[in-house]
C-alpha cells in the first residue's frame, strides 16, 4: 500500500549530477560522523517526544481521576472513603476546608475519631495521620487565610488527649501519641514556626495564635518524659521554636502564660544528650534567639527545676555561648560605640586577638527588645540568682563558673558588670570559694607538668583558673594597698596568694617561652571560644598587679619571680640583643599599642618576656640589657659618646637655660653627641671645651628649672612626687609643646645614662609603661578622694543614700564643672551594684582622662628617644630607680674601685688615704650628700659606680689647709686640696658637702 503522503522513512541521498566525489579520508570520516551526529538528534527529538506526550496522558489521567475523587469525596466527606480521596487529592487547600469545616463542628466531634473504634481502624489511623499532615502543611502555605484557623482546631483536637479521652472513652489504643509521632516526623514544628513567623508582631491577637501555641506544647503530653521520642520531641522544640525571633513577644499575655507553664523545663537534661547538635544545627542568629527565649520562660522557674535539669540548662547556654564570636551578643550600633571606663585610655581593646572575632559588618542584628531580654543574662539580678543556686547545689558551681567564662569571653563590654556583682554577691567570698574548690586542686601551672597545661584532657580546669584570674584583676583595680594587705574580706590569704600566682606565672612564662608564637594565635584552649594568646594576656594582666603590690611592699619569698635558675642569663642577653635588633628591621617607626606589644611577643620570645612579664629576669640583668640596646642603638647610628663626629653645638645664655634649650634643642637628634657653649651675660662665649661636662651641666640646670612647679607644668602630691598639671592651662598647645621637649630631655638621659634627681608620681610613671592606674594609686594624687572611695566601697548601709551620681567635680581658678563620667551621669545614681564601676571611673578620670593630653604630649617625646617596649622592661618603681639611681646603701669600696686620680693624687697618697677613710666614717646621709656635691645626684647608678659616666674623679686642689674642697658636678670631679691633717680633711669635707657649695668651674 502506498503512503498517502510518501515514503516518511528517510531515503538515501543519490547524487546524479555528475559532480566530483570526495576522495579525501579525512573528509569521508568528517562526513560520517555528522550523519552520525545528525541521527542521534533525531533518535532524542523522538524520545522527547514520547515522553511528552506519555507524561501529558498521565496529566490528563490524574487530572481526571482526581476530579473524580474530588466527587467522590464531596459526596461523602467525613466517611472513610471520603477520606481516602481527600488523602490521594493531596494538597488541595479547598478540599482540606471544606473537611475540617465538616469535622470541626461540636455536634460532629465524633466523626473525627469514629473510625478508630470500627474495623477499619488501622485504615483511619493511617489516612488520620496522613491529613494532619496536609493539616499543618496548608496553614504553613498561608498562615493568613480564612481556612487557618478551623485546621489547627482540628488539629489541636487531634493531638490533644484529653479531648481523645472524652470522645473514645478509656481505650488500649493511644491515638493522639501515633498521631503526634507521624506528624513531629513530618515537620510540625518546621510548619508551626513559618506559620508564627507569618503572623506580625503587632497582630499577636490573631485568634489562631493560642492554636499555634497548644501546637508547640501538646507533643509533650503525648509522650512519657525523658524517653527517646521525647528528647527528639524537646530537640525539635529548641531547634524550630525557641530559634524564633522575639518569641515572647508574639503572644497575648494568657497564651504566653499557656506556654511558659506547659513547656517542658523540668525535664531540661534530656538536652544533655543531643547539647553539641542544637549548636551545630543552628547558626549565629538563631544561636542568641535560644538564648533570649530560654532568659524570657526560664529563669523565673530556677526555683523549682530539678538539679539535672538546672545542670542541662546552664550547660545549654554555655554551649551556645561558647559558639559565638565575640560581641555577638552586644554588637556595636551603626550610631554608636559601646562604652566602657577605658574608652579615653591608651590600651587597645584587648579581645582584638581573643576569642572568634569577626568584622563588625558580619555580626547579627540585634532588635532592641532582643538586646533588652539578653541584658537579663549579665544582671547582677541573676547572677546572684544563679549563684544562690550553687549554695543549695554546690555541685552547679563548676558549670556556672564555665558558664560566667563563657560570658565574659563572647560579651566583653559586660565584663565589669559580671565581675563587679561576683565579687558583691555573699561579701566576695566567691575568689576564695573558686581558689579552694577548683584552683587549688588544679595540675594546671606546678612546676613538675608545665609542658602539659595545653594537652584537651585538662579543658575542664581552664575556666575556673581564667575566671579566678579576671575576678582577682579586677578586685586589684579597686583596693588599695592598705585593704589589700590588712583586710582580705574578699582576697585570698597572702599564704595562698603564693602559689596562686606562682601557678600563673608558669603558665605565662610558659606561653611566652614557646617556639611555635603563631600557633597561640590561631588555636582556642580546649573547651572554651578563647585563643591561647588572650589566655596569656588575662594571666599577664593578674600578673602585673600582683607583682605590683609586691614591689611596693615585699610579701613573695625571695626569687618567687625569676626563673634565672631555669635559663641561661648570658645566653639570653645576647640573643634578646640580637631579637631587637630584628624586631626594630622589622616594625618600623615605634608604636605603643597592644598589637605592637603582641607582635613584639611573635617575632621574640624574649623580647616578648621582658614586654610582659619582665619581672621574670633580675632587675640588674635587665638594667644590662636596656644599656646594651641603647649602645646598639647608637651604634647603628653612628653616634660615639663625647665624640666630636656628628655632634650638635649650641649656645645657651647663662640666665635663658630652659628657654634657649626649647628653642635650639627642639628639632634636633638628641641622640647624637651635643656640645654646649655657654653665653655669660656679657654676651661672651665662657672658656672652655665641652667633653661631656658642659653638657651634664647643661642638663642639671635644665632639669631644674623645666621641672619647678612653679612653672605651672607640674604639680606635687603630698609625697612630693611630681606629675602634670591637670588644669587646661596646661593642655594648651603651647604646653603641650613644652611636655613634649620635656619628654626628650628625660629621654636623652636614660639614653646616657645621666642620673636625674627628680621623682615622678606613680600613676605617672605608669603611663610610660601603657599600664592603667586605679584606685590604689589615687591614694598618692588625693588621699581624701581616696578615703571617700574606701569608704564608699565598704559601706554596708543604701548607697543609694548617699545621692551619689556617675559625674565628678573639677574646679580651675575657683569655678566648678561638673563632668559626668557616663552619657547622662548625672542622672544614673551610684547603687550597690555599679558601685565598683563607679570607683573605676573615678579613678580613671582623675589619674588618666585629666591628663591625658599632657601624658601623651610627654610621652611622644619620650619615645622618640627611648624605644617604648625598652621602658616596659621595668615597671614604676624600677623607672624611677632607672631615672635617679638606686636608693641603696652607698658602697665607699665599690667607689674608691672605680675612682681616677689627677694631679699630685694616687691611691696611695697620705691625702687620699685620709679621705677614704673619712668616706668611710659617714652615715648613709652624709655619703649621700658627698654624692650629691660631686655628681649632682644623691643616689648611686644602678650596676654600681662603674657605670658613673664619667667615672669619679679627684685631683688636687693646692695646699691651703683652709680652702674648702670643691666639686665639678658635670664632670664627677672632687677638687680636694693637700690636707695633712685627718680630722681637718673631715671637717672641711662635711663643711663643703653640708653647707650646699656651688659648681666652681676651673
Amino acid at each position: 500500500m502506498l503512503p498517502m503522503f510518501g515514503d516518511e522513512r528517510r531515503r538515501r541521498a543519490m547524487n546524479l549530477g555528475g559532480s566530483k566525489s570526495v576522495t579525501s579520508p579525512a573528509a569521508i570520516l568528517e562526513q560520517a560522523k555528522a550523519l552520525r551526529n545528525e541521527r542521534e538528534v533525531l533518535r532524542r527529538r523522538e524520545e522527547s517526544a514520547l515522553k511528552i506526550q506519555s507524561w501529558w496522558r498521565g496529566t490528563l489521567e490524574a487530572r481526571s481521576v482526581r476530579w473524580r475523587m474530588r466527587q467522590l469525596f464531596l459526596q461523602d466527606m467525613t466517611s472513610l472513603t471520603g477520606l481516602r480521596c481527600l488523602v490521594f487529592v493531596g494538597q488541595d487547600d479547598d478540599l482540606l476546608q471544606k473537611w475540617s469545616a465538616a469535622v470541626s463542628t461540636n455536634d460532629r466531634k465524633y466523626l473525627l475519631f469514629g473510625g478508630v473504634a470500627s474495623q477499619d481502624k488501622a485504615h483511619w489511623v493511617t489516612l488520620l495521620c496522613q491529613v494532619s499532615v496536609l493539616l499543618i502543611r496548608s496553614v504553613a502555605k498561608e498562615p493568613l487565610s480564612s481556612s487557618v484557623l478551623t485546621h489547627l482546631q482540628v488539629l489541636c483536637k487531634l493531638l490533644d488527649p484529653l479531648y481523645a479521652a472524652r470522645v473514645l472513652g478509656s481505650s488500649d489504643f493511644d491515638l493522639p501519641h501515633v498521631l503526634t509521632q507521624y506528624v513531629m516526623q513530618h515537620g510540625l514544628y518546621h510548619n508551626v514556626r513559618i506559620s508564627i513567623e507569618a503572623i506580625a508582631l503587632d497582630s499577636k491577637n490573631n485568634p489562631a495564635v493560642p492554636y499555634l501555641v497548644k501546637l508547640v506544647y501538646l507533643p509533650f503530653t503525648n509522650v512519657p518524659p525523658l524517653t527517646e521520642l521525647f528528647t527528639q520531641y524537646l530537640h525539635a522544640l529548641v531547634i524550630h521554636i525557641l530559634t524564633i525571633p522575639l518569641l515572647p513577644y508574639r503572644f497575648p499575655l494568657k497564651p504566653l502564660s499557656e506556654l511558659s507553664a506547659k513547656l517542658p523545663l523540668a525535664y531540661l537534661q534530656s538536652l544533655s544528650s543531643c547539647t553539641t547538635d542544637i549548636v551545630t544545627q543552628t547558626l549565629i542568629s538563631a544561636q542568641i534567639n535560644i538564648i533570649a527565649n530560654l532568659l524570657a520562660f526560664t529563669p523565673a522557674r530556677y526555683a523549682t527545676l530539678p538539679l539535672p535539669s538546672l545542670a542541662a540548662y546552664i550547660q545549654l547556654l554555655c554551649a551556645l555561648l561558647l559558639a559565638m564570636p565575640v560581641n555577638a551578643l552586644d554588637p556595636p550600633l551603626s550610631d554608636s560605640k559601646s562604652l566602657s571606663w577605658e574608652d579615653d585610655s591608651d590600651v587597645d581593646d584587648e579581645n582584638v586577638l581573643g576569642g572568634s572575632a569577626v568584622p563588625h559588618s558580619a555580626l547579627p542584628v540585634l532588635d532592641a527588645r532582643t538586646r533588652k531580654r539578653l541584658q537579663i543574662l549579665p544582671s547582677s539580678t541573676h547572677l546572684n540568682t544563679l549563684l544562690k543556686l550553687t549554695r543549695q547545689h554546690p555541685q552547679l558551681l563548676p558549670d556556672v563558673v564555665r558558664l560566667l567564662m563563657a560570658l565574659n569571653v563572647v560579651w566583653p563590654t559586660a565584663e565589669d558588670m559580671v565581675l563587679g556583682s561576683l565579687l558583691l554577691y555573699g561579701g566576695g567570698g566567691l575568689v576564695r570559694e573558686i581558689y579552694r574548690d577548683q584552683v587549688r586542686p588544679s595540675p594546671l601551672g606546678r612546676d613538675e607538668n608545665i609542658a602539659t597545661d595545653m594537652d584537651p584532657a585538662l579543658q575542664d580546669w581552664w575556666p575556673p583558673l581564667l575566671l579566678l584570674t579576671d575576678l582577682y584583676t579586677y578586685t586589684l583595680r579597686t583596693m588599695g594597698d592598705d585593704e589589700f594587705f590588712s583586710n582580705p574580706r574578699t582576697l585570698l590569704t597572702l599564704n595562698e596568694l603564693v602559689p596562686f600566682s606562682r601557678t600563673l606565672f608558669n603558665i605565662a612564662f610558659t606561653l611566652y617561652w614557646r617556639d611555635d608564637q603563631l600557633k597561640l594565635q590561631d588555636t582556642n584552649v580546649p573547651g572554651l571560644n578563647l585563643r591561647w594568646i588572650n589566655v596569656r594576656e588575662r594571666l599577664t594582666k593578674c600578673l602585673q598587679a600582683i607583682h605590683a603590690r609586691d614591689s611596693r611592699r615585699p610579701f613573695m619569698p625571695p626569687n618567687h619571680w625569676h626563673i634565672d635558675t631555669q635559663i641561661d642569663m648570658s645566653s639570653f642577653i645576647d640573643a634578646a640583643v640580637h631579637e631587637e635588633q630584628q624586631s626594630d628591621e622589622l616594625s618600623g617607626p615605634y608604636v605603643t599599642s597592644k598589637r605592637r606589644q603582641a607582635s613584639v611577643s611573635h617575632l621574640s620570645l624574649r623580647l616578648g618576656i621582658l614586654s610582659n612579664i619582665p619581672f621574670a629576669i633580675p632587675f640588674e640583668t635587665r638594667v644590662h640589657i636596656f644599656r646594651l640596646f641603647v649602645q646598639t642603638d647608637m651604634e647603628n647610628r653612628g653616634y660615639i659618646l663625647f665624640s666630636r663626629l656628628n655632634r650638635t653645638e649650641v649656645s645657651i645664655r647663662r640666665g635663658h637655660i630652659a628657654q634657649d634649650g626649647y628653642d635650639k634643642l627642639s628639632g634636633v637628634d638628641l641622640r647624637a653627641p651635643i656640645a654646649i657653649t655657654f653665653i655669660d651675660q656679657f654676651g661672651e662665649p665662657e672658656a672652655g671645651i665641652d667633653g661631656g661636662g658642659v653638657f651634664k651641666e647643661f642638663f642639671t640646670s635644665l632639669c631644674k628649672e623645666v621641672f619647678d612647679t612653679n612653672r605651672g607644668l607640674w604639680l606635687e602630691t603630698k609625697k612630693n612626687e611630681i606629675y602634670p598639671n591637670p588644669h587646661a592651662y596646661a593642655s594648651e598647645t603651647y604646653n603641650l609643646s613644652w611636655y613634649r621637649f620635656i619628654g626628650r630631655i628625660l629621654g636623652k638621659a636614660l639614653y646616657e645614662g645621666i642620673l636625674v634627681e627628680v621623682a615622678f608620681a606613680g600613676f605617672f610613671l605608669a603611663k610610660w609603661l601603657d599600664k592603667q592606674s586605679f584606685l590604689d594609686d589615687l591614694a598618692s594624687l588625693d588621699p581624701d578622694l581616696y578615703q571617700g572611695l574606701v569608704f564608699l566601697k565598704n559601706y554596708t548601709g543604701n548607697v543609694e543614700d548617699l545621692s551619689l551620681n556617675h559625674t565628678v567635680a573639677t574646679e580651675e581658678f575657683g569655678v566648678t564643672k561638673v563632668v559626668d563620667l557616663i552619657p547622662n551621669g548625672s542622672n544614673v545614681p551610684v547603687t550597690r551594684e555599679n558601685r565598683l564601676q563607679y570607683i573605676c571611673l573615678v579613678s580613671h578620670y582623675r589619674l588618666t582622662k585629666q591628663i591625658k593630653l599632657q601624658s601623651e604630649a610627654f610621652f611622644e617625646g619620650l619615645s622618640e628617644m627611648i624605644d617604648p617596649k625598652w621602658l616596659r622592661m621595668f615597671n614604676q618603681q624600677e623607672l624611677q630607680i632607672l631615672l635617679g639611681g638606686a636608693n641603696s646603701p652607698i658602697d665607699i669600696e665599690d667607689l674608691r674601685q672605680h675612682t681616677n686620680y689627677g694631679g699630685l693624687y694616687n691611691d696611695q697618697h697620705p691625702t687620699i688615704r685620709a679621705f677614704w677613710k673619712a668616706m668611710e666614717s659617714f652615715d648613709q646621709e652624709q655619703r649621700r650628700a658627698f654624692l650629691r656635691f660631686v655628681t649632682s645626684c644623691s643616689r648611686p647608678p644602678l650596676l654600681g659606680f662603674k657605670q658613673l659616666n664619667p667615672n669619679f674623679a679627684i685631683r688636687d686642689a693646692g695646699d691651703d689647709q683652709h680652702r674648702l674642697p670643691t666639686a665639678s658636678t658635670c664632670v664627677n670631679l672632687l677638687k680636694l686640696p693637700m690636707y695633712t691633717n685627718e680630722r681637718v680633711l673631715r671637717e672641711k669635707l662635711l663643711q663643703a658637702i653640708l653647707s650646699g657649695a656651688g659648681f666652681d668651674l676651673s
